[in-house]
């Protein structure tokens, strides 16, 4: 099953590829309407848009999903549901594909609900009690979005069309139909887990490898950007700075929390999490081109970055805890390779994919007029990124082996191999060749010695700063134990998960309680059906109940007297 539905999607993403080069070429879009009926002069239809940008965005997805369902033949080998499992991927990806394609707000909500319930249904899959919560916690933070997105919906009554790709000029000089650009950015935020709704993404680990290699590079956390970056023509100036600032914020605190971070999927989770703080940060600057490049090399080496943590996780008897891994560079020499090639292009090493997109990005960024502020936080947050791939390389690969254990690490699975043979060279050729699509002109940065060097010196003193903070042993006292309230400060994300589960649940639960104990167990129960019972137990009619005959003909002689009486 898994091999013909990665052969059907793999096909799939050749030919939106080779259709998205003849878009491309001949500068062409095309809408689409599949009318269905006409109720009351109302026609009933769904609009597709077909674009380079769409559609090369599908085939991306495509590649990925068909690779990671191959993959996921191995993964999943030894579990029963693997079949209600696959089908569940599929959905996703359906899901996915509606979104894309669509111009229109109702068809998009139809894709965006189906993003959050299945990614419901993918978090629970492993049914334990962290599994329900983690689950909760993605779906309720995703409902936020959805209603915002509802709202929107409505707001574009004013229009007569929900087809918002006709009206984003309008929104934009219009204020009161700036609501809508509004409620749409607050609906991107929670979807790709933008300050102050982060505490999801990391949660959601608790799903199976493949899917959250699946989801982190390129199907729920992107469909914010994506849909940002259709939205990019109404933003306003105000909007684009608010969303700057959120954005930044969430580079830094997701690029600063990893590095407090020992759990392997986290790490990689909090790095997409600082990924798309870069992508929104670019978009809000005017550079919707930037973003969606970025967006399409992001996915690719970040799919296969969870491809090799999965293949690690799997051989080290599901260990994900980075302490306990080191010096895995002999027992998984090609897993190693490839995760080093990724935690490479992530940090921008130059003329691997994530260079080409990070480091252009980083040159406009310092072409902007933005202040000194967001200056800072955006290159500290570049070098951040840096300090956390060394780290997770020097104790995954270099350090000292720690799992004391008597099981023999080995590339044991062809498949999965297989399965990730087939992105690398995307994660390495990829990025020049999207270069050369997406961009028709080349773009050309004309900046001063140290200002094109300032990400080279970021990048330099991220892989220093790496290197010291992983130079500990389990036995070696930590210096973050030493600062212990700050330390938490930074690696429970500023305190987010807490403010996003207790925060918001705590004080509802403790007036349930108060409720519970002063009605449910308290005068209702009094008065109701407790005291009742004690009142007629006390009045002695108890003993009409206990079918005694003499009792039966006396009531019986008393009944008749009552007719006689009335006669």
């Amino acid at each position: 099953m898994c091999m013909i539905y990665s052969g059907l999607l793999f096909v799939f993403s050749i030919s939106t590829f080779v259709s998205s080069l003849y878009f491309l070429v001949l500068n062409k879009s095309y809408l689409i309407e599949l009318f269905f009926f006409t109720l009351n002069s109302l026609n009933i239809e769904y609009i597709i848009l077909l674009d380079e940008l769409s559609l090369m965005f599908m085939s991306v997805v495509l590649l990925i999903s068909a690779l990671v369902i191959y993959y996921s033949e191995d993964y999943m080998s030894g579990d029963i549901y693997k079949n209600r499992f696959i089908l569940l991927v599929m959905m996703f990806v359906l899901s996915m594909m509606f979104m894309i394609l669509s111009p229109n707000l109702i068809s998009i909500l139809l894709g965006w609900d189906g993003l959050g319930l299945v990614s419901y249904c993918l978090v629970i899959y492993y049914q334990n009690l962290k599994s329900y919560n983690a689950g909760m916690l993605t779906a309720l933070s995703n409902r936020i979005g959805d209603v915002a997105l509802l709202m929107s919906i409505a707001w574009m009554l004013n229009f007569g069309s929900w087809n918002f790709i006709f009206y984003l000029e309008i929104m934009k000089n219009n204020m009161i139909m700036n609501v809508i650009t509004l409620l749409v950015i607050i609906a991107a935020m929670t979807k790709s887990a933008q300050i102050p709704f982060s505490s999801w993404l990391p949660a959601a680990m608790a799903a199976p490898t493949p899917v959250s290699s699946l989801v982190h590079s390129s199907t729920l956390v992107t469909a914010g950007v994506y849909l940002l970056i259709r939205f990019n023509f109404s933003f306003t100036i105000e909007l684009s700075y608010f969303l700057l600032l959120i954005s930044c914020l969430t580079m830094f605190m997701s690029g600063l929390g990893a590095n407090f971070e020992f759990d392997l999927k986290k790490i990689i989770a909090l790095s997409t999490l600082s990924q798309l703080g870069l992508m929104m940060t670019i978009l809000s600057l005017g550079g919707y081109k930037l973003a969606f490049y970025h967006l399409l090399t992001h996915a690719l080496f970040k799919a296969l970055l969870f491809m090799c943590a999965g293949n690690i996780i799997h051989n080290m008897i599901n260990c994900q805890d980075i302490r306990y891994m080191g010096n895995l560079i002999n027992q998984l020499p090609l897993t190693c390779t490839y995760l080093n090639i990724c935690n490479w292009a992530l940090c921008g090493l130059p003329f691997m994919s994530g260079f080409y997109s990070k480091d252009l990005i980083a040159e406009v960024m310092s072409f902007s007029s933005v202040n000194l502020f967001i200056y800072l936080i955006f290159y500290c947050s570049i070098g951040l990124t840096v300090a956390y791939s060394v780290r997770l390389s020097y104790y995954t690969l270099f350090g000292t082996f720690n799992f004391l254990s008597f099981n023999s690490l080995m590339e044991s699975s062809l498949i999965m191999l297989r399965g990730m043979s087939g992105l690398i060279f995307f994660v390495i050729f990829g990025g020049s060749v999207l270069n050369w699509l997406i961009f028709s002109t080349p773009i050309f940065l004309c900046l001063s010695f140290l200002m094109k060097l300032m990400t080279l010196i970021c990048v330099l003193l991220g892989l220093w700063l790496g290197y010291e903070i992983s130079q500990f042993s389990m036995n070696y006292s930590s210096l973050s134990m030493q600062n212990l309230i700050l330390s938490l400060f930074f690696s429970l994300m500023w305190n987010m998960p807490i403010l996003s589960t207790l925060g918001v649940n705590f004080y509802p639960l403790v007036l349930s309680k108060l409720l519970y104990k002063n009605f449910d167990q308290g005068w209702y129960e009094y008065y109701g059906s407790q005291n009742l019972g004690l009142i007629f137990k006390n009045l002695k009619l108890q003993i009409l109940s206990l079918n005694y005959f003499k009792i039966y003909l006396l009531m019986f002689l008393i009944w008749v007297m009552f007719l006689i009486l009335n006669l």
